[in-house]
């Protein structure tokens, strides 16, 4: 048993089924494990930290869960998933069957998911707290596109509901009523979903991660880094430098510390990420992303509950310079997914 463990859990992974990692994982090129990143290193530390680990693939059966907490009967879920039946926002309802059932999980609550995965619903919270948001407006699918009222050009044009960059691209940023329409019309036909339509703020783009139910730690800002982009780029963080490595060290993608953040800048942007953590009725742990315009004042953008925890992600890295390596962010998580139940 590794060391500071005092007893042995039966932890039930929860993952989408195509990311379930294949016994060969390991002998497979990097290009190919890239997909099960994420489970890997998770499955690969709750195994380091001396637990019993059963892997359930979830697809659009919700009996596949039921049979695993009969049969195994967890102590905790460590909720991997991040769609059910190919919709992102239907995790909350996987989490929900998982309180029915009585099943400590780790991880964001219902509530929570509802609140941060629609970015026009957690803007309108968060402007009632009087936290910055960009102004914007939402186009839902079949709705006639025109400039909202009160808005101005550069524009941005995202999913409402999809995170990980999703239908992101360079052609999202835009500068007329014509790319507007045609943005908009790209998330209705390839997405599925709602748009939001925002004021581009170009600036430095901040990442906040925060673990916790009530009690929060907020670990050091990171910050997007973007070197080799051509003048008239749009800074943003694409699909495909998100995902595609090669692209990355192409563009100077990278993340990393945030530049010229004293101990006071600091603690800001903790405190700013608390309130909003509270007021979005986040838990577990959460990534908050944030843009700095040119006067460094902080722009709310979007929730992530739940988001990437493979060993080089964003919320990993920056709780590795707060002290925390690997295994002891995953001991966390997975003590904080144990007292996750509604008391």
């Amino acid at each position: 048993m590794a060391r500071g463990v005092k007893q042995p859990l039966r932890v039930m992974v929860l993952a989408n089924a195509e990311c379930v990692p294949p016994e060969d994982h390991d002998e497979l090129p990097p290009k190919q494990r890239e997909q099960y990143r994420t489970e890997a290193d998770v499955m690969g530390a709750l195994q380091a930290l001396g637990h019993h680990v059963y892997v359930v693939p979830l697809d659009d059966e919700l009996s596949v869960l039921r049979r695993a907490i009969e049969v195994v009967k967890p102590d905790v879920a460590f909720n991997l998933i991040e769609e059910f039946h190919g919709t992102a926002i239907y995790d909350q309802n996987v989490v929900s069957y998982l309180e029915l059932m009585k099943v400590p999980y780790t991880g964001c609550n219902p509530r929570g998911l509802v609140l941060g995965r629609d970015k026009a619903l957690s803007k309108k919270i968060l402007s009632y707290h009087r936290i910055r948001v960009p102004r914007f407006g939402v186009f839902r699918t079949g709705q006639t596109v025109s400039k909202p009222r009160g808005l101005a050009f550069p524009l941005i044009v995202k999913s409402l509901t999809e995170d990980a960059s999703a239908g992101i691209a360079e052609a999202s940023v835009v500068q007329s009523e014509e790319k507007l329409a045609e943005r908009v019309e790209f998330v209705h036909q390839n997405l599925g979903t709602h748009a939001i339509v925002e004021e581009y703020i170009d600036g430095r783009e901040t990442y906040v991660g925060l673990l916790g139910h009530h009690r929060l730690r907020a670990l050091p800002t990171w910050e997007l880094f973007m070197d080799n982009l051509r003048p008239a780029a749009p800074r943003i963080f694409t699909l495909r430098a998100k995902w595609d490595t090669q692209f990355q060290r192409e563009h100077g993608f990278r993340i990393g510390p945030a530049i010229g953040f004293g101990p006071e800048q600091e603690q800001r942007m903790g405190r700013l990420a608390r309130r909003i953590y509270r007021a979005l009725n986040l838990s577990g742990y959460a990534r908050l992303d944030f843009r700095l315009d040119a006067s460094g004042q902080a722009y709310f953008l979007e929730a992530n509950p739940n988001p990437d925890l493979a060993s080089d992600a964003e919320l990993a890295q920056a709780a590795n310079a707060a002290g925390m390596s690997y295994q002891q962010l995953i001991a966390q998580i997975l003590m904080l997914g144990q007292r996750s139940l509604p008391a």
